[in-house]
Parts: structure tokens; sequence; C-alpha cells
């Protein structure tokens, strides 16, 4: 494939569609992608241990690695993804368009690593499974990763998870390790929202980006699936059960790099109906030449109104209940009782000043959650 250059932005998309010159990835990035990233930068001992994986990580073996033992992406190979991904380069207005690699995998997965230069990888399971409009919103949601500079992260995240398995048998060897690990994770399974964002922006199909992801999760049997009733599987998800079943999803999603494919779905759909999408189409969005000027500080109230939202509207028990007794709801030990029992329906006792207000909208959670592989 041609080294990026402006003649590679000279092929334009397949369709007719929007261009978004200059754009800045805070324009799609979930505010919890930027929350938990701060967060990870703070952990104690992340910095040194950032420092100094970046020097040590074999990066040129990596690439010689995809190079020799994977299929290079270009116009003479697999020419058709070749395609898409200038074509997401272009919309996203991403300069140097980054190598791509076609690996065999029977798995459907992507990843964008890389510390120097981001490399995207997409296995053969996944070019198999899904249809030009769904591939084309996972190689935009690649490119996005590129963009946001989450590349890096996902490769130190790659190297230490396997760290982690070669040093498991040194007594609380692996502590430090595992706790830097879940951190990174943690982080990643938010970006993964911010990338699907950048998906819809390079693909402008919703109905694309929900049938890959359902795909993702249930295979090629569209013809047995349906959209609607793969939403209704998140919200059932999120609202159902009682604490106990909140604990169970924290534990399930802890091991995970991504979130689960019906939050991921019902996310991303609802960013499609935002005001904040609308305005990215109608060519209004936040300029890299302005990121200088961005404020810190309304990066963490915005991260902190979307946790205050999230508590406020989900339907999870466990939010609800944190909602209530941020709301001032008394007899906290009935509730808890009644909670993990699945008995009563709330405590018998009024909160002190009054009567609690209730937390539950009608509104879906704005996903603290997990998904799926898959990009």
């Amino acid at each position: 494939m041609t080294d990026s250059s402006h003649e590679n932005h000279e092929r334009v998309p397949s369709r007719q569609r929007k261009r978004f010159p200059g754009i800045s990835s805070r324009a799609y990035e979930h505010p919890a992608d930027r929350s938990a990233l701060v967060a990870l930068r703070k952990l104690s001992g992340f910095d040194t241990v950032f420092k100094a994986l970046s020097g040590l990580l074999p990066e040129r073996s990596l690439r010689l690695l995809f190079l020799s033992d994977s299929v290079r992406v270009s116009d003479a190979q697999f020419s058709h993804l070749n395609d898409m991904l200038r074509d997401a380069c272009y919309i996203l207005d991403l300069e140097k368009v980054p190598p791509m690699y076609v690996n065999q995998d029977p798995r459907p997965n992507a990843m964008c690593i890389g510390l120097d230069e981001p490399i995207i990888v997409v296995t053969t399971g996944l070019v198999e499974l899904l249809d030009e409009e769904e591939m084309r919103a996972v190689v935009g949601h690649e490119v996005g990763h590129a963009l946001s500079g989450h590349a890096v992260y996902r490769t130190i995240l790659l190297f230490l998870t396997s760290l982690a398995l070669k040093v498991a048998w040194i007594p609380l060897g692996n502590v430090a390790i595992m706790a830097i690990v879940t951190a990174l994770r943690e982080w990643f399974r938010k970006s993964e929202l911010s990338a699907d964002r950048a998906g819809l922006l390079v693909g402008q199909d919703s109905q694309a980006s929900m049938r890959g992801l359902m795909k993702i999760a249930g295979g090629n049997h569209l013809h047995e699936m349906n959209v609607d009733a793969f939403l209704a599987q998140a919200d059932e998800y999120e609202k159902s059960g009682d604490l106990r079943d909140s604990v169970l999803k924290i534990l399930n999603v802890l091991p995970r790099s991504h979130p689960f494919t019906t939050v991921r779905a019902a996310e991303l759909k609802k960013w499609s109906e935002t005001r904040d999408y609308q305005r990215i189409m109608d060519g209004h969005y936040p300029r890299r030449d302005e990121d200088k000027d961005t404020s810190v500080t309304d990066s963490f109230k915005e991260s902190a109104s979307h946790y205050a939202d999230s508590v406020r509207n989900s339907k999870d028990p466990l939010m609800k209940l944190v909602g209530d007794i941020a709301g001032g709801a008394g007899d906290l030990g009935g509730k808890l009782r009644d909670k993990f029992t699945g008995g009563g329906g709330g405590a018998k006792g009024g909160a002190t000043g009054g009567s609690a207000p209730s937390s539950e909208t009608e509104g879906p959670e704005d996903s603290q959650g997990p998904g799926k592989a898959g990009s």
C-alpha cells in the first residue's frame, strides 16, 4: 500500500459521504473514555511502567511479525479493504494512512496497535462475516482509535496481559501488573464506545453499524435476528435482577477488553439520535487546531455530568440504589436487604424530611458497560 500522503486522499468514498476536515477526536469521544484515561494516568506506578515499556516494547518486531505472517492490504491485496481504509482516513481527515493487515484467525476481531505509528489488523473471521457497509463501520472504528491515539495504550495492554500470565506463578509478582491491566481494561472498554461513534461517522449508516454488532454477537444469521429485539436485550440486561445480578455484571465484565455487544449497540443508537451527532453531521464540531486550548476542567465537568446522568437514568438495581442514597433515601439497611434478597419493594421507613425521590426514568443507561470483541 502506498505510504500516506495527500494522494491517498484523492480517492473519495464510493458513495457520497460527508467529510469532516480537521475534526478533533473530542467530537466523538465518549465522556467515560476521557475520564477513564485520566484515572488510568493517575494510577500509582502507571507513569513508570508506561515510560519503561515505551522504550522496551519490540515495535519493530511487531511490524515485522505482521509483515511476514499476515497479508498487507493494498491495491493488489484486499483492494476493497484498501479503498475502505483510504475512505475512512479521507472522511476523518487522518493525514497518514495506517498500514493494515489481514490475519488468519476464524475469530472475528480487529485492533489498532503500535507505539510510534498505529497498525490496523483485522482477522479473516471478521472479513468473512461482515458485508461491505458493516466492514466500513469497523474500519472507521479502527481509524477512530488511531486518531484518538488509543493504539499506544492498547499495545501496552496486550503486552502486560501476556506478562501477567508469565509471572502468575510468582507470589505477589502478579498483583501490581494486574492492577494496571484492570485499569487499562476499564479504560479500553470505554474507548470502544468512542471508536464505535467514529465508525458511524465514517460509515454514516446506523443500520449497518447495528447489523455488524449483531453479527459479532450472533454470527452470520441476519435472517434469524432483529435489530429492535437485539436492542431490547440491552434494556433487559440493564434493568433485570436485583443487586446480586448487578454485582455479577461487574464481575463478568472485569476480565474483558470490550463492552458487551448489546450495550455497545444501545449506546451507539442513543448517540446517533442526539443533537451532538447531528451537529457533527451539519459540520459543527471541535477542530484539532483548537485542542491545545481545551480546558481540562471542562472535560472533568463533562465527565462528571455524564456519570451523574448515568446514575440518575440507569435502570440497573445497583445504580438505582446509589441514586436513592444520593437523593437521601432512608432505611439503607432495609433497602440493601430487600435488593439482595429480591424482597419487598423498598424501605418502609421514609426518608428524613420527606419521601425519597425516585431515580428511575425511561431513558436508556449511558453505558458503563461492556461489549464483545470485534473491533
